[in-house]
């Protein structure tokens, strides 16, 4: 992800999230020297989606995530997430985490199938009251990825 990639970035976000992130959120991730936001794009070159990774130390954490609505359920969602999980393991993540809406069963269901399990609750996490739920996936001292898809 590079600068000129933030207005199609944003337009996804905004059509994803009822809280979308600003720019000034993505340009913070663009400076941060612990993160490393990435795009996928379509053949036609078009950002059908990006994800937004991050490192402290040995755990990483996936902060946002997201794939343009007409190109959902073409598998992009998992390139985006084991891409990620791969790179922060070759960088010495020994887990990953990621919060995600209750409701949101899709992503769930993804993330479990990726190997991730899920860890926990934050409570009346959303700007609706719905709860997060904690999900984790285990590197394996460092060295895995996450299943194919």
């Amino acid at each position: 992800m590079t600068e000129g990639d933030l207005d199609e970035v944003l337009q996804i976000e905004s059509d994803s999230f009822p809280r979308p992130w600003t720019r000034d959120h993505f340009v913070a991730e663009l400076a941060s020297p612990r993160s490393f936001p990435v795009v996928a794009r379509s053949p036609g070159g078009l950002i059908a989606g990006y994800i937004c990774p991050t490192l402290l130390f040995d755990e990483g954490e996936i902060l946002d995530v997201a794939v343009r609505r007409d190109f959902r359920g073409q598998g992009i969602g998992a390139l985006l997430v084991t891409h990620a999980v791969a790179e922060l393991a070759g960088r010495g993540a020994r887990t990953v985490h990621l919060e995600v809406r209750v409701s949101n069963t899709s992503a769930r269901t993804l993330y479990r199938r990726l190997g991730f399990a899920e860890t926990g609750r934050r409570p009346r996490y959303y700007e609706n009251g719905e709860d997060a739920v904690l999900m984790t996936y285990s590197t394996d001292e460092g060295e895995g990825s996450p299943h194919a898809v």
